[in-house]
């Protein structure tokens, strides 16, 4: 799930080697944080927070294959 997320991230933003993912794995629950620079926040979030809402729903499907569940914070 983290490779296809930075996959994802690196190909938005003007400063790919910036993009970095922390995974917090917990028994039924991950969490990824994204960073980015601050001049990229606002490509990773979207036109009404539609492009990481999608990216949202793609960690979701993966997750929910799994048996678990995801979330994807943005972190400034």
């Amino acid at each position: 799930m983290k490779t296809i997320l930075e996959s994802i991230a690196k190909s938005l933003v003007d400063a790919p080697n910036e993009v970095q993912i922390t995974e917090i794995d917990g028994e039924k629950t991950v969490i990824f944080e994204l960073r980015c620079n601050a001049k990229d926040i606002g490509k990773i979030i979207g036109k009404s927070g539609k492009t990481v809402g999608a990216m949202r729903i793609l960690l979701n499907s993966i997750a929910a294959k799994q048996g678990r569940k995801a979330m994807l914070e943005v972190v400034d």
